[in-house]
């Protein structure tokens, strides 16, 4: 967890309560909310609210990629708000193409405590500069994109006069 993270949670807010609202996605709710005044789900709940499945959600926990997630008596799992900030956060890093191993070592690091901030700033940052070159070059092949439609589109208008 991340130190914003945990001051979200100390706070009670959640992560999207301190972003910019063009970064909340105020028109694109979550397609399953979280209940208000709930603070534990059920496997089935949570793989409903993120869209993995409940295979994935054990794996993310077996291979280190999840805390630990609290259990029952009788052994079922019960995430918590917390967790789903944390599934939320793990959701982004994939979005990003972060490699799995990468996103196990910055839990890693954020288990270890405050002692492995420099860490997490690395291993964050030069993440950070793969996405932009990623993202240069998605705009490259955009451009590209755009300028063979832009000729279709000319052409085409063209063939319509005649």
């Amino acid at each position: 967890m991340t130190v914003t993270q945990s001051a979200l949670v100390t706070s009670g807010a959640t992560t999207a309560d301190r972003r910019p609202a063009t970064a909340r996605g105020c028109h694109n709710p979550p397609p399953h909310p979280r209940p208000t005044g709930r603070d534990r789900y059920t496997i089935s709940e949570v793989a409903e609210h993120t869209g993995l499945s409940a295979h994935t959600l054990r794996w993310y926990e077996r291979i280190g990629l999840m805390p630990h997630v609290d259990r029952t008596h009788t052994g079922q799992r019960r995430f918590s708000n917390r967790d789903l900030d944390w599934l939320d956060l793990v959701a982004k890093l994939r979005l990003t193409a972060m490699p799995v191993a990468d996103m196990v070592r910055y839990a890693e690091l954020v288990r270890a405590g405050e002692s492995t901030f420099a860490a997490r700033e690395q291993l964050l940052t030069a993440h950070r500069e793969d996405v932009r070159q990623r993202i240069a070059e998605l705009q490259g092949t955009l451009d590209v994109l755009d300028y063979k439609i832009d000729i279709y589109g000319d052409a085409r208008r063209a063939s319509e006069r005649c």
